[in-house]
């Protein structure tokens, strides 16, 4: 876990490390329907854009995960790229490894490294597409990763950051009726995946376009399921769920209530 402080009066803050939680973050995030939503938008858009990209370079693209976690999306790719999956957590890697194991994925480096020494293991290296997902929010500095991604994405490559959207947690509290939480949030414990500090949207947004990437797709994640606390008609099937959620993901204001939202830029 890397640590960062501004300077002595500044209590230390750290990047959070899903290392002892593992097998809760395995079962919360993706244990269910949240996670098969998640995923279904994901493979969506990184599947449309990479298709294009690998045709254009006539070749598997280089691949980098970013705080894999559990990796479902990379170890995708990796049927058909060559993909360097990292985490902070050993445990995650692990976990991932198993599954590249069972599926005889053998084109595949794995690192444990906080993305700040992540750097030094692949110096030199250009990437096709950096993956970041679900990254962000959980860091002391967010913004110092976009010099990361300078670093190592290739010109002309894809950088797929999907992040926890501050005013979708707005939004469910309104819905739901714990005004107190808008005055007085109580901060999430050591067990909670709900993030303390997420970045907001137009943060991000400016982050992207002042370092000249070209955002090429938006898409919100779980962009109405989560906000309906009363299952009834199509909200009783899954599937049917999964075909909503991607029908507007895309689409405004739809997107913007996502409780998380995907941005697809090119390096220009």
């Amino acid at each position: 876990m890397t640590r960062h402080a501004t300077s002595s009066n500044t209590p230390i803050i750290s990047d959070r490390n899903f290392d002892p939680i593992a097998d809760h973050f395995a079962k919360k995030v993706y244990g269910g329907l949240k996670g098969a939503i998640r995923l279904a938008v994901l493979k969506q858009d990184i599947t449309e854009a990479t298709q294009i990209l690998t045709t254009k370079l006539g070749r598997p693209l280089k691949v980098l995960d970013v705080g894999a976690g559990l990796a479902q999306i990379s170890l995708m790719l990796a049927k058909q790229h060559h993909c360097t999956i990292s985490d902070i957590s050993g445990n995650m890697i692990n976990k991932a490894k198993e599954v590249a194991h069972q599926e005889s994925l053998d084109n595949i480096r794995f690192l444990v490294y906080p993305y700040q020494e992540l750097g030094e293991h692949i110096k030199g290296e250009k990437f096709d597409l950096i993956l970041c997902h679900a990254v962000l929010e959980w860091l002391a500095e967010p913004q110092l990763i976009m010099d990361f991604f300078d670093e190592f994405l290739a010109t002309g490559g894809l950088l797929s950051l999907c992040f926890y959207n501050p005013a979708s947690l707005v939004y469910r509290n309104l819905v739901m009726g714990n005004f107190y939480q808008l005055d007085k949030p109580k901060p999430a414990d050591n067990k909670s995946l709900t993030p303390n500090s997420p970045v907001g949207n137009d943060k991000v947004e400016y982050w992207l376009s002042s370092r000249h990437y070209q955002v090429l797709i938006r898409s919100g994640i779980r962009v109405f399921s989560d906000y309906a606390p009363l299952k009834r008609g199509g909200l009783t099937n899954p599937d049917d769920v999964i075909a909503m959620e991607m029908r507007y993901s895309r689409e405004l204001p739809f997107r913007l209530m996502g409780r998380y939202l995907h941005i697809l830029a090119s390096r220009t």
